[in-house]
Order: C-alpha cells, then structure tokens, then sequence
C-alpha cells in the first residue's frame, strides 16, 4: 500500500489509479472471506481511487466508486458529501470532457515502458531468443561443502550472467532468518551522493544481520561462499541484508554496484561491488519479480531459490546490462535476503580476463 500511497500523494494519479484498481480487483475477488482489516482496506482504497478519478475528470466513474464505499460504510458522511458534490456536478453539465490520464514525465528513470513491461509479463516469461541458452546442471564449484548436496544450477542467461539456484535454502531456515530480522526492520534507503536516504522509487523495509546473529546465518554464509566461490569474510563483503517488500513494495531500476566514486560504497575501502547474491525468503501472489531491464529479462519470485549475477565485468568496469528492478507485489508478501560482495578479496577468485574488454 505504501507504493500508492507515495503515488497519490505526489498527485501522480497515473500510477495510483492503476495500483488502486489492482487492490480493489483483489478485494472484490475475496469477498466472503474478509476479515475486518479486508474491509477497512477495501473502503481506504475505494476512498483513494474515487478521489483519484475525481482529480483526474472522470466524475461518473468517482460518483459510482463512492457510492461503492457507501454500500459497505453508509453512515460516512465525508463520502455522503462527496456523493452529493458529484452528482451536482454531473447534473449541471460542469465536467464536459475527460482528458486521457498520462504517465508523468520523469527525468530519473527513462526506462519506464521497458520496466513496467517486463514486470507485466507472466510468471516472469523471458524473451524466445534467450531460450537456446538455458540449462540447468548439478554443481559443487569445486567445494567438498556441496559434495554430498550438490547446487541445482539454472543458467538464465549468459550476458549479464544470472545464475538462479533452486532449494538454497530450507523453510525452516527462511522463516528464521525473517524472524531474527523483524525487530529489526526500518524503512530502506539508498545512496544520494555521498550520503544515504529514503526515495520513494525504494519502497521497502530492511535490516541488516551479522554472521555471528544465529548459526542459520553462519550456515547460510559458507553456503553461499561454496556457491559463488568468492570470500565473504569482513570486510571482502556486506552483512546479510533482510528486505520485505509489502503490498505495492518495489524497487525501480538501479544498479548494485557504485557508479560514482562519491558514493558511500567506496568509503567501505573493499572496492566495488564485484557481485550479488539475493535469496528469495517467501513467495508471493502476484508481482514482485526481478527485471533485467536492458537484459529483456524478468526472474519471478521463486520461494528458496537464489538468484545471483556478476555487477562488475572482469576488468573491473560496471556492467551496464545488470541494470535491474524489484517489480511491484501486486499480492502477498516478498521477503529477500540480499549477499552483496566486493572487489578485494575476490583477485585470485575472479581474475581479469585476456581481452581487456570484457
């Protein structure tokens, strides 16, 4: 809900009419099982779409909305008013026309038709050109620690590299990873400069775990260090981070690794960020899966698996095709715990390549 409220609040009436009507689709789908939270959401998101149409000049379509509002809450008497207002207003001809609702033009992200797109698409479907160079293999790295439980490797796409792994983890250790983090959680932020802070194309909460929080995390550490085959002892990488993504959470396309030498990454004297490791904690009814913007690829939220990708390419540039975006959850509840992994540590790991280039 937070991701329309941020909408309807900045007047981007676009983007909340289309996440309000998603909402209130899912409630009316649901009727007859409502619990008394159900009920009281629906009324808030038929308050705010109603209003949303009303601000954007369709006034039979904001009349009908609240008279909808008033079949579950008829003693409302602010909606009661509005009701009134809006037939007036019909009656006496005011409103003539409606003007098409148009995206709102945005300087930050200028790849908007491309990420919306790919998050549209169905169970996370990827291009038909991608397709020949899948496969999927049994694998120990090299690492007698997969041995005797070998990685059940996916290979999703070549360029960038996107390894998904399946069963990374257990029930038993996601639910205790989002346990241990929960008192923790605090609205995310990211990297503005040199600085840190809350932007509403981030729409999460997130907390950070130490190896030494539980040993569930100390496990999960030499698993994903026998995966990658990069170090992850301090400081070669990041603490654990928990992020939940609630109704409407995402995270607009971005890049993992800095592309500024202001930015607070560099302060970490580890070097960049070389690769990431993210673990889907949860599934999820709808939305919420990663897009590869420039890649044309979409992963969707696959419960325990594990998703990872080199930021950096072997000469140590940023790979620009790793642009990449946490889609909307358009139902349910996502939960990732995000390995992120730097340069230092990693030259014997990940050593350059012969062509400069790559």
């Amino acid at each position: 809900m937070m991701r329309m409220g941020v909408a309807y609040d900045t007047g981007d009436y676009y983007h909340s009419i289309a996440w309000l009507e998603e909402a209130v689709g899912l409630f009316r789908l649901s009727y007859g099982s409502w619990n008394p939270e159900d009920r009281s959401s629906l009324e808030d998101a038929l308050d705010h779409l109603a209003f949303s149409y009303f601000m954007a000049g369709n006034i039979s379509h904001a009349l009908s909305l609240s008279r909808e509002f008033l079949h579950y809450d008829p003693s409302n008497r602010r909606v009661v008013r509005n009701v009134a207002k809006y037939e007036k207003l019909l009656e006496t001809g005011t409103v003539t026309s409606v003007e098409p609702l148009r995206r709102p033009n945005s300087t930050r992200l200028q790849n908007r038709d491309a990420y919306e797109e790919l998050c549209q698409r169905p169970g996370g479907q990827q291009a038909l050109e991608h397709l020949p160079q899948l496969g999927c293999s049994y694998e120990t790295n090299g690492s007698p620690y997969l041995l005797l439980q070998p990685a059940k490797k996916e290979m999703v796409q070549i360029r960038p590299y996107v390894a998904l792994y399946h069963d990374f983890i257990s029930d038993a250790e996601a639910e205790t990873i989002k346990g241990l983090a929960g008192p923790w959680l605090q609205r995310s932020v990211v990297a503005s400069g040199e600085k840190q802070q809350k932007a509403d194309y981030r729409i999460s909460k997130s907390a950070w775990l130490k190896d030494t929080a539980h040993p569930v995390v100390q496990t999960l550490e030499k698993r994903m260090a026998a995966i990658t085959g990069l170090d992850l002892r301090p400081p070669y990488a990041e603490y654990l981070q928990v992020v939940n993504y609630g109704l409407g959470g995402h995270y607009e396309p971005h890049f993992d690794h800095a592309t500024s030498r202001k930015s607070p990454l560099y302060r970490m004297k580890s070097g960049n960020r070389i690769a990431t490791l993210m673990i889907y904690l949860s599934a999820v009814g709808a939305g919420g899966s990663t897009a590869f913007v420039h890649a044309n690829l979409s992963v969707p939220v696959l419960k325990n698996a594990a998703l990872f990708w080199w930021n950096l390419r072997r000469n140590g540039d940023g790979d620009g095709d790793t642009l990449h975006a946490g889609c909307p959850v358009l139902a349910g509840d996502k939960w990732v715990a995000n390995k992120w992994i730097h340069e230092h540590g990693q030259e014997f790991r990940r050593p350059c390549g012969i062509d400069p280039q790559d």
